[in-house]
């Protein structure tokens, strides 16, 4: 029988380390949920785990596309649902699903159904001719379900119902919906007092810079051209417009810190809205002993001890 434990939260709360105990002890496998760990090289600025921990535990979904190509949740969905499915290595303890980024989780819990439509580049640069407000006026058209959900404003998912919509022929909103999956699901969050994680947000920053992250950055936009688009996401950016002369690094580290705590603070509002995860406070002394004793009872409840 397959199962699932899933660790998620927001960023700097510490779950690869907690999912990295629970695997060795369950001898298991764990599948990353980090849209940026995905991409090869992009390793420092994204907390990737160690090799150390990889060769410790197996890990999955992690350096799998180049950081030229572009990895849709749907691409992403496929892949972990066959690991899950037929998990690696004979595996008979549920898998963990380790991460922050709440689409990636919520594709596998949830059961997404998601429209396997790549982007088109054509047809986005033609509807941004366009305009925000006549794309949204042709999406009220084609698809009302659709936009009604869709803010006026929101140019990126107005675009994409379209591309969706002209590809298929079909309104997105008939394509989209849930389909939950029958195997057993354990859920943990793992949060914390804000004060307390931006201590961690910005002592991590520092373990990062220095890990050689500057050296990575100037690798990557060496490699790559400084255009290419993941250096335009978190942390990145703010080393790319240190190394190209625009801020200094002070300002580069203190802005890092700045919009990943933003950041984190949107991600503990995404999966705050789930009731089905349970939640354990990082700044628990014995954290690790409550969230086994509660892994090991999902186990003994579903047969996998």
């Amino acid at each position: 029988m397959s199962g699932l434990i899933v660790i998620c939260g927001a960023t700097a709360t510490g779950k690869s380390g907690i999912a990295l105990a629970i695997a060795q002890k369950l001898k298991s496998a764990i599948l990353g949920a980090d849209s940026r760990q995905v991409y090869r090289e992009f390793d420092i600025g994204t907390a990737k785990p160690t090799k150390i921990d990889r060769d410790s535990v197996p890990h999955y979904l992690i350096d799998i596309c180049d950081p030229t190509e572009t990895l849709t949740v749907s691409q992403y969905q496929q892949q972990a649902q066959k690991l899950i499915s037929f998990p690696p290595n004979s595996i008979t303890s549920p898998l963990l699903l380790v991460g922050g980024t709440g689409l990636y989780v919520k594709s596998i819990v949830r059961g997404l159904k998601i429209p396997s439509i790549a982007p088109m580049p054509e047809l986005r640069s033609q509807l941004d001719e366009l305009g925000q407000s006549q794309c949204y006026a042709i999406l009220q058209q084609v698809d009302r379900s659709a936009a009604a959900k869709i803010h006026v404003n929101d140019s990126f998912r107005t675009l994409r119902a379209l591309e969706v919509f002209y590809a298929t022929g079909r309104p997105i909103s008939e394509l989209q919906g849930e389909n939950p999956p029958n195997y057993p699901i354990l859920q943990i969050g793992l949060d914390g007092d804000a004060g307390v994680l931006g201590d961690r947000i910005q002592q991590r920053t520092k373990q990062m810079l220095a890990s050689g992250w500057i050296d990575e950055v100037a690798y990557l936009g060496e490699k790559y051209g400084w255009d290419l688009p993941l250096l335009n996401t978190l942390g990145y950016a703010e080393m790319k417009q240190y190394l190209t002369g625009g801020i200094g690094l002070e300002e580069a580290e203190n802005l890092t810190v700045l919009h990943t705590r933003q950041f984190a603070k949107q991600q503990r509002t995404w999966f705050r809205a789930y009731p089905e995860i349970e939640w354990f406070d990082v700044g628990m002394a014995d954290l690790g002993d409550r969230i086994w004793q509660r892994v090991a009872e999902f186990c003994e409840q579903h047969g996998f001890f």
